[in-house]
C-alpha cells in the first residue's frame, strides 16, 4: 500500500490546478502575513514589519549606488486564495463539459456573475482573440486537465476555386478498322473545324459543327494504308501521307488530289505544315489554278484564283526528312538525314523558324529554316529520351520551348529551350507517350497514353503538376488534337473510339472580354486601312 500512497503523492504534486500545501511561503503571503500582523499589533511590531518589508538601500560590505526607488512600491501581486483557486479550477472543468442548451441562458449568466465577481468586469466583453471551438475533454485517465495537448486542424487557406474538367467525354464516335500503330499520326482538326481522321485506307472527314461525315478519298489497292495526315493553316487542303512512299495533296473544297508526289523509299508517318516559310520562300510552294463561279446583275462569269500553298515535309520509316517544290517535276527539293531509323514525330514551331523531328532512334532534332543555315545542318541533337520519341510539341506562347515524350522504354516528358539548348524539366509520367498538345487558354500540357495507363493527362505548365486524368480509352491512346477554339482535346485509340473531352472551355466573362477586345482590336484596324 505503501507505493500507492507514494504515487498518489507524486500525482498530487504534478497538479497544477491546486495549490501545493508542502511548498515554501510564496513572498505575498509573508507580506500579507507582515500587514496583518502590524495592522493588529502597533507599536514594536509595526517597527520590525516595516523595517523587514524595506529593501536595504545598499548591499552590505560593498560599496555602490543606491538604485532609486519607483513610484508606489514593488510590483503589485493580487492575492489569490485557496478558495479562489478552487473556483478557478472549478471554471475549467466546467468549459470541458458538454453544452446543455436547456440551461444555456442560465450558464451564462453565471458564468458572468462569477466574471464579474473574481475579475471585476465581463471577461466575455473584453477578449481580442475568440476560438470559434471549445477545446476537447481530456481523455480518460489524465491526472490535470491543464497538460493535455489539443491538436485543431490547421484553417484552410482561400484556395481559388478551379474549373470544373468532367470525367467523361463529350462526344464519342466509331472508328473502325483504325490501325493500332504507335508511329502513325492518324487524326488532325483544321482551322475550320473539321476533323480529319485515317481508317485503314480512306480518309474521312468529320464536320464538328455540322456533324455530317464525308468520305474524302481512298487508295486503289487494299493492302495500302494512310500512315498521316496534316492540315494547312487556312484549314482548305489536306496533306496525306501513305505506305506506298507518296504524299498526296488534296483540295477539301472540291474534294480534287492536286498531286501526289512519291519520293521516300519507305512509308510516310509524319507529315507538318509550314505557313511561314510561304511569305519567305516560294520553292515549297504550289501554284494552283482554281475556277470560282460567282454571280452579279448581268448573269454569272468564271474568276481564276491563284492560290499558294506551302507543302510541308515529310518523315519516313527511312529516317529521311525530304522538302518538296510541287511546281516542277523534280519536287523534291533536299533531304535531313540525321535519324537513323523512323522519323515518327514532326512539328514546325509557330513563328516557323525551327522544324523539330523525332525519331525511333530516340533522338530529337531541331533544324533551321532555310535562310536561317544550311537545311542539312540541325541546330540541336538531344539523346536524353531512351525511348521513341513520336510526341512533340511547341509552346504557342514561347515559341521557344519544346516538349517531347518518349515512348515505353522512357516514359518521360522533357521541356526543352531551343535558345540556349538545355533541358528545363523532366517527368516521369511511368506510361508510355504518344501525343503531346499545349492547352493555350489555360496555360497547360496536355499528354496521351499507351501502355500501361491508356489514358490522357492534363499538366499544369511549367509546373508540371498533374490537374486532371480522363479515363475512358480501353486501349492505348494512339494520337490526340486541339479544337481551334482550344476548348476541346480530341483523342483517337487502338479500341476504335474517338472521343471528346471538353476540358479547357474559357469562363463566360473572360471569353466575353476576350471577345471585346478582339473587336475593338479589328476595329482600329480596319480604320487605319480605310
Amino acid at each position: 500500500m505503501a507505493q500507492f500512497g507514494f504515487e498518489n503523492d507524486i500525482h498530487s504534486i504534478l497538479k497544477l490546478d491546486m495549490p501545493i500545501t508542502n511548498a515554501p511561503i510564496a513572498r505575498w503571503q509573508r507580506k500579507a502575513s507582515s500587514s496583518n500582523t502590524s495592522g493588529l499589533s502597533p507599536g514594536k511590531s509595526a517597527n520590525v514589519s516595516l523595517s523587514s518589508s524595506k529593501t536595504p538601500s545598499k548591499t552590505p560590505g560593498k560599496n555602490k549606488k543606491q538604485t532609486p526607488s519607483k513610484m508606489g512600491g514593488d510590483r503589485f501581486i493580487p492575492v489569490r486564495n485557496s478558495k479562489q483557486m478552487d473556483v478557478a479550477s472549478f471554471l475549467l472543468t466546467k468549459e470541458n463539459e458538454p453544452v446543455d442548451t436547456n440551461n444555456a441562458a442560465g450558464s451564462s449568466e453565471s458564468q458572468k456573475a462569477w466574471s464579474m465577481s473574481l475579475n471585476g468586469y465581463n471577461i466575455e466583453d473584453a477578449k481580442i482573440l475568440h476560438l470559434g471551438g471549445k477545446p476537447l475533454n481530456a481523455p480518460e485517465g489524465y491526472q490535470n486537465n491543464l497538460k493535455v495537448l489539443y491538436s485543431q486542424g490547421a484553417t484552410p487557406a482561400s484556395v481559388k476555386k478551379t474549373r470544373y474538367i468532367s470525367s467523361t467525354p463529350d462526344r464519342i464516335l466509331d472508328a473502325p478498322e483504325l490501325r493500332n500503330d504507335f508511329y502513325l499520326n492518324l487524326l488532325d482538326w483544321s482551322s475550320r473545324n473539321v476533323l480529319a481522321v485515317a481508317l485503314h485506307n480512306s480518309v474521312y472527314l468529320w464536320d464538328a459543327t455540322q456533324g455530317d461525315i464525308t468520305l474524302l478519298m481512298k487508295l486503289e489497292r487494299e493492302e495500302d494504308y494512310i500512315c498521316s495526315l496534316s492540315w494547312t493553316k487556312e484549314g482548305s487542303y489536306l496533306a496525306i501521307g501513305t505506305s506506298d512512299c507518296k504524299v498526296q495533296l488534296w483540295d477539301v473544297d472540291n474534294q480534287k488530289r492536286l498531286r501526289s508526289m512519291a519520293s521516300h523509299t519507305a512509308r510516310v508517318g509524319s507529315l507538318s505544315w509550314n505557313d511561314h516559310i510561304l511569305s519567305r520562300y516560294s520553292c515549297l510552294c504550289i501554284l494552283y489554278k482554281r475556277q470560282e463561279r460567282t454571280s452579279n446583275t448581268s448573269g454569272v462569269f468564271v474568276r481564276l484564283k491563284y492560290i499558294f500553298l506551302c507543302l510541308p515535309p515529310s518523315g519516313s520509316r527511312s529516317g529521311h526528312i525530304h522538302h518538296h517544290d510541287v511546281r516542277v517535276a523534280d519536287h523534291h527539293i533536299f533531304t535531313l538525314s540525321g535519324h537513323s531509323q523512323e522519323v515518327c514525330g514532326l512539328q514546325w514551331s509557330p513563328d516557323g523558324r525551327y522544324l523539330a523531328s523525332g525519331g525511333n532512334d530516340n533522338l530529337v532534332y531541331v533544324w533551321p529554316r532555310v535562310q536561317d543555315g544550311s537545311p542539312n545542318q540541325s541546330v540541336h541533337c538531344w539523346s536524353e529520351h531512351q525511348g521513341a520519341v513520336k510526341a512533340l510539341a511547341w509552346c504557342p506562347w514561347q515559341p521557344n520551348v519544346l516538349a517531347s515524350g518518349g515512348g515505353t522504354s522512357d516514359r518521360h516528358i522533357r521541356i526543352w529551350n531551343v535558345n540556349s539548348g538545355s533541358c528545363i524539366s523532366s517527368l516521369d509520367t511511368q506510361s508510355q507517350i504518344s501525343s503531346l498538345v499545349f492547352a493555350p487558354n489555360y496555360k497547360e500540357l496536355v499528354s496521351a497514353h499507351g501502355y500501361a495507363h491508356n489514358n490522357v493527362v492534363i499538366w499544369k505548365y511549367p509546373a508540371l503538376t498533374k490537374v486532371a486524368e480522363l479515363n475512358g480509352h480501353e486501349d492505348r491512346v494512339l494520337s490526340l488534337g486541339l479544337s481551334p477554339d482550344c476548348s476541346t482535346v480530341v483523342t483517337v485509340a487502338g479500341d476504335e473510339t474517338i472521343r471528346l473531352w471538353k476540358s479547357f472551355e474559357i469562363d463566360p466573362v473572360k471569353k466575353k472580354a476576350k471577345d471585346k477586345l478582339v473587336k475593338s482590336t479589328s476595329s482600329v484596324i480596319h480604320q487605319s486601312i480605310r
